[in-house]
C-alpha cells in the first residue's frame, strides 16, 4: 500500500499527548520522518520512542510556543535533524474555562499567547521552510469557533481567532504552493480537559465532556492526515462538531435561543 507521505519530514507543536501524539504515530504509519513538540520532554521521549518501536524515525524538540525564541530554535532544529519540513502542523492549545465577568487580563493573555500567538509564531518560522518544499501547514482550530457556548469565552474567542488567522494566511500563501489547512475536531479524546486554568496538565480534574460523542484520537488523527494530503482549505469533523458547526453559522439566533433557555431552566432548579 502506498504511504502518502512516505519520505517527507513532519513537525508537530503540542505533539506529547492526545491529538498531537496520535497525529505524530498517523504520520509516521505513512511513512514520514516526524518532529514532536511540546513543553514535556518525557512525553515527547515517550511519542518517539512508540515512532521507533513501529520501525519509523522520530525527533523530540522541546519548545514553548508562547516563547518566539523557542518557535524559532525548534524550527532549526528540526531542519538541521532531517534537512528540510514539509508538513508542519500547529496543534498545541488548551482551554480556559470560566465566565466572562470572572476572567482577568493574565487569564485572557495567557490564553491568547498559547492559542493564537503560539499558532502564528509557529507559522511564521516554518513557512520559509515549507516554501521551499512546496509543503503543507495545518492549523487545529475547534468547532468553538463556529458556535459557542457559555463558560468559555476566553477559549472560543481564541479559536475565532484562530480560524480568522488561518483564513489570512490560506490567502497571503496563495501562489507559493503550500497549502493552508483549518481543521476543526469536535470532541476528541485528549488531556484537554484535564488542563488547568494555567495550562499545567492536572490527571486529577474530571473530563466533562459527554462521552457518547467522543472520538478516539487516532480516528481523529486519521481523518486529519487525510484532510491535510488533500490540502483541504478547512475541514471540520465529528458528526457532533459537523451538526452544532451548521447550526451555528447558519442558524445562529436559534443556537442563542437554545443556550439562553438551557440557562433559565437551570436557574429556576
Amino acid at each position: 500500500m502506498t504511504r502518502r507521505f512516505e519520505g517527507q519530514n513532519v513537525w508537530i507543536t503540542g505533539a506529547g499527548s492526545g491529538i498531537g501524539r496520535a497525529l505524530a504515530l498517523c504520520f509516521a504509519e505513512e511513512g514520514a520522518q516526524v518532529a514532536v513538540s511540546g513543553r514535556r520532554l518525557h512525553r515527547l521521549q515517550e511519542v518517539v520512542e512508540e515512532i521507533e518501536r513501529r520501525g519509523g524515525r522520530a525527533l523530540a524538540v522541546p519548545v514553548d510556543v508562547t516563547d518566539e525564541r523557542s518557535v524559532a530554535s525548534g524550527v532549526e532544529t528540526v531542519v538541521l535533524h532531517f534537512g528540510s519540513v514539509d508538513v508542519v502542523v500547529a496543534n498545541a492549545g488548551f482551554s480556559l474555562a470560566g465566565k466572562v465577568a470572572r476572567l482577568t487580563a493574565e487569564d485572557w493573555r495567557r490564553q491568547f499567547d498559547t492559542n493564537v500567538i503560539g499558532v502564528a509564531l509557529t507559522a511564521k518560522y516554518a513557512l520559509p521552510h515549507l516554501i521551499k518544499r512546496v509543503g503543507r501547514l495545518g492549523i487545529v482550530g475547534s468547532i468553538a469557533s463556529l458556535t459557542t457556548v457559555p463558560g468559555y469565552g476566553a477559549y472560543q474567542a481564541s479559536k475565532y481567532a484562530v480560524r480568522a488567522l488561518g483564513q489570512v494566511l490560506a490567502v497571503e500563501l496563495a501562489g507559493t504552493g503550500v497549502s493552508c489547512t483549518l481543521l476543526h475536531p469536535g470532541f476528541v479524546e485528549s488531556e484537554i480537559a484535564q488542563v488547568d486554568n494555567q495550562g499545567v496538565h492536572d490527571p486529577t480534574l474530571p473530563d466533562r465532556r459527554p462521552q457518547r460523542w467522543m472520538w478516539p484520537a487516532h480516528r481523529a488523527a486519521l481523518v486529519m492526515v487525510s484532510a491535510l494530503f488533500r490540502r483541504r482549505r478547512e475541514y471540520t469533523f465529528t458528526l457532533y462538531g459537523r451538526f452544532w458547526a451548521f447550526c451555528g453559522q447558519h442558524f445562529p439566533g436559534r443556537v442563542h435561543q437554545l443556550l439562553c433557555l438551557r440557562k433559565k431552566k437551570r436557574r429556576s432548579r
